[in-house]
């Protein structure tokens, strides 16, 4: 499984916000990583970034084909629109490269299984970015749940507020329900990681845009998981209208509920706060205040110094293992990102068959 350098030596696709600001700088403080060159479909782009990261290649493409010095690669990162996912892991797996690409993996379940046949047969890995669920926040998390800290699980929830004036890719309103299929990966695969038992679909309900978009003002996806016999509830709710942007994920535990803050990276763990009198909701202020603060310094640092990367650096890793030494790229392979895109097919079906955008 080694590569001829003992590195794997990767060529960026699609040179977007992401590619520059995470793929980037973490394949640069990654000592597994060459980075080799880049290629954008833009004019003047790609060779923009190159001389910015001092790299000897670039290209000017929207096909790996068209690339001439593609034989000093191993693999291939993908930062470009969804709708380029399936041609270009294809082209790269033909090609005999290893894939990592960015969410959501393709446009269609029917691409996604078709992708996991032709890596089979080229016997690469394909892996997808899911990197919110090795962030230190929900590092956090996990530690307290397998340490009991929180007690037996009642339920989960994942909130989005998201305000449609910040700053988004150009492309998403071509996206089915525009915003929530380029960003409900990130929250639907951090409540497949923190549910104790299977997630079923139970209900799914949309309600059209109030400006006329694609993107939905709102939409919410009610789960069961079984634990021992029993039925304990999990919900996803996103508001694509807020006036502010803001990601949650919380679990409902009997002894302490955890709230993972996923844009500020802040992990905050309250006590239960039984007959919620006066000195318990003093106690889950004071108790919610200073974490929050304390991370905020901690997040804020990291964000100034430029390496608050939100487990970017994990994907990075377990990719570059699996491609060097065989290992398995847990969380982060084409399987763990099919169940996911099917999770998102479901809750816009089911979302349809219930009178689709109210």
């Amino acid at each position: 499984m080694t590569t001829p350098t003992g590195q794997v030596r990767v060529a960026a696709i699609g040179l977007g916000w992401v590619t520059q600001n995470r793929h980037l700088p973490v394949m640069a403080r990654n000592p597994k990583f060459d980075v080799v060159g880049v290629i954008d479909r833009r004019a003047g782009h790609a060779e923009a970034i190159a001389a910015d990261h001092e790299l000897r290649n670039w290209a000017r493409s929207d096909s790996l084909h068209r690339v001439p010095w593609l034989d000093k690669v191993d693999a291939i990162t993908i930062g470009s629109a969804p709708f380029s996912h399936h041609k270009l892991i294809s082209e790269a797996l033909a090609l005999g490269k290893h894939v990592l690409t960015e969410k959501p993996f393709t446009m269609t379940a029917d691409e996604a299984d078709d992708l996991i046949v032709r890596r089979d047969a080229a016997e690469k890995t394909l892996c997808v970015v899911h990197n919110f669920q090795f962030a230190r926040s929900m590092q956090q998390l996990m530690t307290d749940l397998q340490a009991g800290e929180l007690g037996k699980i009642q339920s989960l929830s994942a909130v989005q507020f998201g305000n449609p004036a910040r700053r988004l890719p150009t492309w998403y309103e071509d996206l089915p329900l525009g915003l929530f299929y380029d960003e409900s990966p990130h929250l639907l695969y951090l409540l497949k990681r923190l549910a104790p038992g299977a997630l079923t679909l139970q209900h799914a309900a949309i309600h059209g845009s109030t400006r006329g978009d694609e993107t939905p003002a709102s939409i919410t996806a009610h789960y069961g998981f079984d634990v021992d016999g029993t039925s304990y509830p999990a919900t996803l709710s996103c508001n694509f209208e807020s006036p502010v942007s803001e990601w949650y994920v919380m679990v409902f535990g009997t002894e302490r509920l955890g709230i993972v803050d996923v844009f500020r990276d802040i992990y905050v763990s309250l006590p239960n706060d039984g007959l919620h009198v006066t000195q318990t909701v003093i106690r889950t202020s004071v108790t919610a205040t200073w974490q929050h603060w304390l991370q905020t310094v901690i997040s804020g640092i990291g964000h100034l110094r430029g390496r608050l990367f939100y487990g970017n650096e994990t994907v990075f890793d377990r990719f570059a293992d699996a491609v060097l030494h065989g290992k398995t790229p847990t969380g982060i392979t084409a399987e763990d990102a099919r169940a996911v895109q099917r999770m998102q097919q479901d809750i816009i079906e089911r979302g349809m068959r219930m009178g689709g955008q109210s």
